[in-house]
């Protein structure tokens, strides 16, 4: 059972670019876990760049950064 959470600065997209978004990130997850497409599920989380150190970076990044299969390029 799949559950992609996004968390990201502001954009603006339509509900069809985020259906192709979700739709996107579905296909990898098929064919890298072998997962079933209804199993999956994707959310979308904008968030403020002023909010982004307390509301992502210290509470998913740094505590979870020996985890990380992809580490970001920059620091807090």
């Amino acid at each position: 059972m799949p559950h992609v959470d996004i968390k990201c600065f502001p954009r603006e997209l339509n509900d069809e670019q985020k259906a192709a978004l979700a739709e996107d990130i579905a296909g990898v997850i098929i064919r890298h876990l072998n997962s079933k497409e209804s199993s999956i599920s994707v959310a979308l989380n904008q968030v403020a760049p002023d909010d982004w150190k307390t509301q992502v970076w210290d509470t998913d990044i740094a505590p979870q950064m020996a985890q990380l299969i992809k580490k970001p390029g920059y620091d807090m």
